[in-house]
């Protein structure tokens, strides 16, 4: 309470006085808190929400300082529950496992919603308006990427039921970027490895290799960029191996959690230039 209440000249004198490793890093040096808000993820498989809350935590401190990282809470149903549901075209289900895991994470204080499944956000549009916490939209994180990038036709990799329905033509539209998927045979073989091996930690080199195979098809057909649109594709794809520049919408949505997480509060303490730069952006 002392150091909270101040002046910015005693601030900056006492934390001066301080070893480094005893420096809070979420007090600037104006004596306010770099209040990050807290993230709620709403997990469906274990894998790719695994690869999201790693992400954050890893490229947080980076941001606000050693070990330091936005409070995270998670919840998932079990995929089995979910997959009930997918399988069945019943994305009103769906919904409902979602906005119950939003009813925990608001309980628990998150701020903000994310969900690092691309598959599920074929029920957003039933979710948002129910829900008792704002979301951030996984798809339409990686179209603002790929504008930012300059790309305008996306090869879409992902489960069938992603590549075969408006999760990505509906976020990629509004931006003038069109959607390009495998065709059938492929769709099937890509449907398989998620759920036969990715879901379940299982990586291999034919696998990541047909992948690829994949991919300079689609490039063939135009496609000048590749979404990485099942969560766990990132686990199993190198982006330095790939026919096609890769955007890895597991790690796009972690950093817009994190940068929507600290906000204001970030983006002040930026102006001020009061912390240290941010990694490149990778994937």
């Amino acid at each position: 309470m002392l150091l909270a209440r101040s002046s910015p000249t005693l601030m900056s004198l006492l934390l001066s006085c301080l070893p480094a490793f005893l420096i809070v890093p979420s007090f600037s040096l104006a004596g306010e808190a770099l209040m990050a808000r807290h993230i709620g993820i709403v997990a469906c498989s274990a894998e790719g929400a695994a690869l999201c809350y790693r992400t954050i935590c890893a490229e947080a401190p980076a941001l606000m300082g050693e070990h330091a990282h936005p409070e995270i809470t998670m919840h998932t149903h079990p995929l089995a529950r979910y997959m009930a549901h997918i399988r069945t075209g019943d994305w009103p289900g769906v919904a409902e496992l979602m906005l119950s895991s939003a009813a925990k994470l608001s309980a628990c204080g998150a701020g903000f919603a994310i969900c690092p499944d691309n598959t599920i956000h074929q029920a957003f549009g039933l979710v948002e308006p129910r829900s008792p916490i704002p979301w951030l939209h996984i798809a339409r994180v990686v179209a603002a990427e790929a504008t930012r990038r300059g790309h305008a036709r996306l090869a879409i990799l992902g489960t069938r039921y992603l590549m075969e329905g408006p999760v990505y033509p509906d976020a990629l539209a509004p931006a003038g970027i069109q959607a390009i998927v495998p065709d059938p045979p492929d769709r099937e073989r890509i449907n398989d490895i998620i759920f036969r091996e990715l879901v379940n930690a299982v990586f291999t080199e034919e696998s990541r290799l047909y992948l690829n195979e994949v991919m300079a098809r689609l490039k063939a057909r135009g496609a000048d960029a590749a979404v990485l649109g099942c969560t766990e594709i990132p686990l199993i794809v190198r982006p330095d191996d790939c026919p096609l520049p890769t955007l890895d919408s597991t790690r796009l949505l972690a950093r817009a959690a994190l940068a929507h997480s600290l906000g204001e509060s970030w983006a002040a303490s930026t102006r001020e230039g009061r912390r240290r730069s941010p990694p490149p952006a990778r994937g």
